[in-house]
């Protein structure tokens, strides 16, 4: 019988384990990772950007966890020697009505509490010869790093501590008992006192399996890049996004100095036909069917289906993607554009069709899940997993051992 167990090995999961076995230094605690390592899901296929929180609402969980996760994940590298770039972000507007949207963000990100610098044409062409717009936001505390070798350390300072780590343990059932939580896997069945689950494309499963309707599906969007040319490798001196669309529920095509010195373009955002489906011939017909019946998600497909097939074609070819990032990098050619692995973002859909765009979580008597994780996830990573202590210790007032243990824990941090 374990204290806890954590279900997923992505950065959310291990921020979490990592953070719950220094606040529980006597507790027994397992993660359970259905790959063979960590972070191979969206951790580690993503764009590596250090948000610094630009687009979010004031006041939400995503504005709060960005701001916070910023900081937080600079430290923790400095402290385990994780090379990062504070390279800096620009927002770059290539027309009158991108200017207007520009300046409504240039209002958030004050209410956000971000230090930042307006450009004009000029000063965006001075910073960056190669980019070409009417103006600019530059956001100098965006960054970059391998969000895969942050994983892998929290990984390392969980064990360290004396966490274990079950790879190859894909969840097949789960069974939530008065006393106990049952956790069902192919290595077998592991029974601990208090469970979270931080499955991020397999989250509504999760919480199906504990026999709750999630009132939420996850609806899997391929996020496709290409990778510039080495000779290309400085042809950007920071991060460059565009103006994103407010009806649009992504960010848009951006150019990204990754850490390793190259420079990749994307992502775009696609239906996946698996929840896993990082190749376009990667179709699952279960999971399509599901999709298809899925009334939430038939929504959105219909209130966006013009974008979509304006993806779909993009995707499927080089120069309508090529056009989207030639708006403001004119000099790049279809070329240029080389393979590089995609992504698969995991977003929720609420039952009435609409994206759920901040974090969601739905708590049990013994479990706290994580049910949408969206952008800025890997950044926010730390003070997520912080939140989810804070749900657990409320959720463990109930379980008088460790009710204990939470009092105790406070007390000693409080000396």
């Amino acid at each position: 019988m374990y204290d806890f167990v954590i279900i997923g090995g992505g950065i959310v999961g291990m921020s979490t384990a990592m953070q719950l076995i220094r606040a529980y230094p006597e507790a027994s605690i397992l993660l359970l990772e259905k790959e063979s390592g960590p972070a191979r899901h969206q951790t580690g296929h993503n764009s590596g950007v250090i948000h610094a929180g630009v687009y979010y609402s004031p006041g939400s969980l995503k504005a709060r966890f960005c701001l916070a996760g910023n900081r937080a994940t600079k430290a923790f590298c400095d402290e385990q020697g994780i090379a990062y770039d504070e390279c800096g972000k620009l927002l770059v507007a290539t027309n009158e009505l991108e200017m207007q949207r520009m300046r409504a963000l240039w209002e958030r990100t004050a209410a956000n509490g971000l230090q930042r610098e307006w450009l004009s044409a000029g000063q965006l062409k001075e910073r960056e010869p190669n980019i070409s717009g009417l103006g600019g936001i530059f956001v100098p505390s965006s960054g970059i790093v391998n969000y895969a070798e942050v994983t892998a350390a929290m990984a390392r300072e969980f064990q360290r501590h004396g966490g274990e780590i079950r790879y190859g343990a894909e969840v097949t059932g789960l069974e939530e008992l008065a006393t106990e939580l049952r956790v069902h896997t192919r290595l077998g069945t592991f029974c601990a006192r208090f469970m979270v689950s931080c499955s991020g494309l397999m989250a509504d499963r999760l919480v199906r399996m504990l026999g709750l309707d999630p009132g939420f599906s996850i609806c899997p969007f391929r996020g496709e890049y290409y990778q510039l040319p080495a000779r290309h490798n400085r042809i950007v001196n920071h991060l460059i996004y565009p103006i994103p669309d407010p009806s649009m529920p992504f960010l848009g095509v951006h150019l990204t100095r990754m850490i390793d010195g190259s420079v990749t373009v994307g992502p775009n955002a696609v239906l996946a036909l698996k929840r896993e489906g990082y190749r376009k011939r990667d179709i699952s017909l279960a999971d399509t069917w599901a999709m298809l019946g899925d009334a939430g998600i038939r929504r959105v497909l219909r209130d966006n289906l013009r974008p979509g097939l304006v993806e779909m074609k993009n995707s499927l070819f080089k120069r309508g993607y090529l056009q989207q990032v030639r708006k403001y990098c004119p000099s790049l050619g279809v070329q240029d554009l080389q393979p590089y692995p995609a992504g698969v973002r995991a977003q929720a859909v609420s039952r009435d069709g609409k994206l759920i765009e901040d974090f969601l979580f739905r708590n049990t008597r013994r479990s706290v899940n994580v049910c949408n994780a969206p952008s800025p996830a890997a950044t926010s990573a730390i003070p997520i997993g912080a939140y989810i202590i804070e749900q657990i210790e409320a959720q463990l007032q109930g379980l008088p051992a460790f009710a204990k243990a939470a009092r105790q824990v406070r007390a000693a941090v409080s000396l």
